[in-house]
């Protein structure tokens, strides 16, 4: 007869890994777009969402927090890398991504290093909330027009939101039929059962809709090409260091913020005390080894570690799950999101 300790290791392992699938399902669509967000292509969003999490897992404090990109990382990253490489060249990007990812991994470490953790302390949380308020109302903007279906060129936040309101009558109905079913579908099934793997259940729904009604036909854009196959090795560019230092040295500071924030946000009572210092060397790392196999900035992120903490998840293996996931999906998945 199984003891009681045998239970519960099998009951949190089960629950770990449903937080886990429930988060990649949140995670990886979320990481393709901040992806886009910053210039970049998709895959860079699975890299995100594979190397430095993985590296977080292994080496951070926090019982559940959840490491790629952010909604704040992803507007920093894309003004940046937008004034440092303006003509958008595909080499340069991917060169200048991986020195600005460097930059702001090595300034994690060097800040670990002066014992500078302390610091988290003296960020005010009205200071954050606005901040973040101000980040959301940016990518919202940003992804309205996809889900309307609508074209227009970028701008600025205001005449954006002039162009967005001015080509609504040009919206293709059936796009915001398949967004809104979508969103109607996610707040049922979390109001039928609450922390439910909604997320998860909704982005099957989405694949199977997309294949079985061939909705690419019917002119709903889908995700598009996703490059199979693991990250390759991508070298930092020592001439794009001078440039990119003052923006690495921003990312680095809203990393560890965002980390800090989300970490202490969702510590149990029981839970040992979120060691700053600890957080700076794990992200750190993870931006650095993210940085040498394509990924963009990374740092804790509230939304999917909320997803991962109504979803269950008691452990750092959730998280590896859910890096398990963006592994499979590069190497096995990447032609049926494709069409999605």
């Amino acid at each position: 007869m199984e003891s009681d300790r045998e239970v519960t290791r099998d009951g949190g392992l089960r629950r770990d890994v449903i937080a886990g699938l429930t988060a990649a399902a949140v995670v990886l669509p979320k990481a393709m777009a901040y992806a886009t967000v910053a210039g970049l292509p998709v895959a860079v969003g699975l890299y995100t969402a594979f190397v430095p999490m993985v590296i977080y897992a292994l080496l951070g404090g926090s019982r559940v927090l959840s490491v790629s990109s952010t909604t704040t990382l992803a507007i920093l990253v894309g003004t940046q890398l937008g004034l440092s490489v303006p003509d958008g060249d595909p080499g340069r990007l991917v060169a200048a991504t991986a020195t600005l990812t460097l930059l702001a991994g090595v300034a994690l470490l060097l800040a670990r290093a002066l014992r500078l953790g302390f610091l988290a302390n003296f960020i005010s949380a009205p200071v954050l909330t606005g901040f973040k308020a101000g980040i959301g109302a940016v990518i919202v903007l940003d992804q309205l027009p996809k889900l309307l279906g609508i074209h227009f060129d970028k701008h600025g936040f205001f005449r954006d939101l002039l162009a967005v309101v001015g080509h609504l009558p040009q919206a293709s109905i059936l796009t915001v039929v398949v967004g809104v079913s979508t969103f109607a579908a996610l707040i049922g099934m979390e109001r039928v059962r609450p922390h439910s793997a909604a997320p998860l259940l909704a982005v099957a729904g989405g694949i199977v809709a997309a294949w079985l009604f061939g909705l690419a036909r019917l002119g709903v854009s889908l995700v598009g090409v996703i490059p199979q196959g693991l990250p390759s090795i991508t070298l930092p560019d020592a001439s794009l260091v001078v440039d990119l230092a003052p923006g690495a040295l921003g990312i680095a500071l809203m990393s560890f913020t965002e980390t800090i924030a989300a970490g202490r946000a969702f510590a149990r009572p029981a839970d040992p005390p979120i060691d700053a210092n600890r957080e700076l060397v794990a992200t750190g790392v993870a931006n650095v080894g993210g940085a040498l196999l394509g990924a963009m900035p990374a740092g804790g992120g509230t939304s999917q570690t909320a997803v991962v903490h109504a979803a269950g998840g008691r452990s750092q293996r959730a998280s590896l799950v859910t890096a398990a996931t963006a592994l499979a999906t590069m190497l096995l998945l990447a032609p049926l999101l494709a069409g999605c």
